[in-house]
This record gives C-alpha cells, sequence and structure tokens, in this order.
C-alpha cells in the first residue's frame, strides 16, 4: 500500500514562511514527477508547482518567486518552501506523485491527505 504524508501546514502571518514535505512509503519502484496542488474553500483544486525526477521545475504564475519546489529522490520525499506568504496562498495544500509500482505496470497518480495552511494578516 503506497501512502504519501504531508507534514509543514500550519497559521502563518502574512509574509512569514512556511515548508511542507511530503514523504511517499510503500513498495515502489520508481517515481517520476511529483507536485503541490491547493484548494481553497470554494475553489477548485489548482497546481501549485511540479517537479520531475530530474528536477524540472513548474509555477503557477501566482507563486513564482516565492515558492520553491525540490525533492530528495533517495527519500522518496518533496518539499515546497514558501516565503512571503499572502492571504490568498491560504488553502488546502495536496502532494500529489506518479508512481510506478514495480516494472511492467504504468505510472499511477497518487495524492496525500492534505494538510492545512492558513494565512493571517
Amino acid at each position: 500500500q503506497v501512502q504519501l504524508v504531508e507534514s509543514g501546514g500550519g497559521l502563518v502571518q502574512a509574509g512569514g514562511s512556511l515548508r511542507l514535505s511530503c514523504a511517499a512509503s510503500g513498495i515502489i519502484f520508481s517515481i517520476g514527477s511529483m507536485g503541490w496542488y491547493r484548494q481553497a474553500p470554494g475553489k477548485q483544486r489548482e497546481l501549485v508547482a511540479a517537479i520531475t525526477r530530474s528536477g524540472s521545475t513548474d509555477y503557477a504564475d501566482s507563486v513564482k518567486g516565492r515558492f520553491t519546489i525540490s525533492r530528495d529522490n533517495a527519500k522518496n520525499t518533496v518539499y515546497l518552501q514558501m516565503n512571503s506568504l499572502k492571504l490568498e496562498d491560504t488553502a488546502v495544500y495536496y502532494c500529489n506523485a506518479d508512481i510506478l509500482l514495480r516494472l511492467g505496470t504504468r505510472f499511477s497518480a497518487y495524492w496525500g491527505q492534505g494538510t492545512q495552511v492558513t494565512v493571517s494578516s
């Protein structure tokens, strides 16, 4: 059973920083792209940042220059460093990973349970 476990969310004042972590566990052959999504109340889930296994990154325009995604392939872990947080960054943040369980199968998308990030004024 593969699990993605997120940590690092919480309450922070505007302008502050938080670092999210997401570790994949279970019997895993390989992990492809990993990413962070977020969903605010009443809004659709949106991509925040993504990173390929080789380290290429992509960011939503709203977080460019403030958020940094990184990963540690040896630990099957992805991180999201969030700086200069704004009120509009408040949301539940979800980790996503494309995981190959064994050779001969396909990559499948897995999701974490979500972690709340609340930015206060």
